[in-house]
């Protein structure tokens, strides 16, 4: 995994998950700002799909557990999805608090992720 592109993406889940868990408590429904910051997520995780594909064949080889990071990388891929669907079919405050949770539960993932490739020594 690449440092800068994992603490991009870290920080994107963070924030959006901050700010879809704040607007939920306040008592705001799903918009566009909060799928949208979902949406992003899901982009850069399609991303990190492609360098997780690219990197061992460019010198960047995991040391940890290559089923463990991949079990990581798609459960964190269906996240976004999920918690986009439940906003869409369920528009309450609650499911925009659910929104943030699934972000930042994301951005957990992404650093797992990011330990697993490059600090476990296999």
């Amino acid at each position: 995994m690449i440092l800068w592109f994992t603490l991009t993406q870290v920080g994107i889940a963070v924030l959006a998950g901050l700010i879809a868990v704040v607007a939920g408590l306040v008592g705001r429904r799903p918009s566009d700002l909060t799928v949208g910051a979902l949406a992003l997520i899901e982009v850069l995780l399609i991303v990190q799909i492609v360098i997780a594909l690219v990197s061992p064949f460019a010198g960047n080889p995991p040391t940890g557990s290559l089923l463990e990071f991949w079990t990581y990388l798609v459960s964190a891929a269906l996240l976004p999805p999920a918690g986009a669907a439940w906003a869409l079919i369920e528009r309450s405050r609650w499911s925009t608090v659910v929104m943030g949770v699934a972000a930042l539960a994301v951005a957990v993932m992404v650093w797992r992720m990011h330990a697993i490739w490059t600090v476990q020594v296999a």
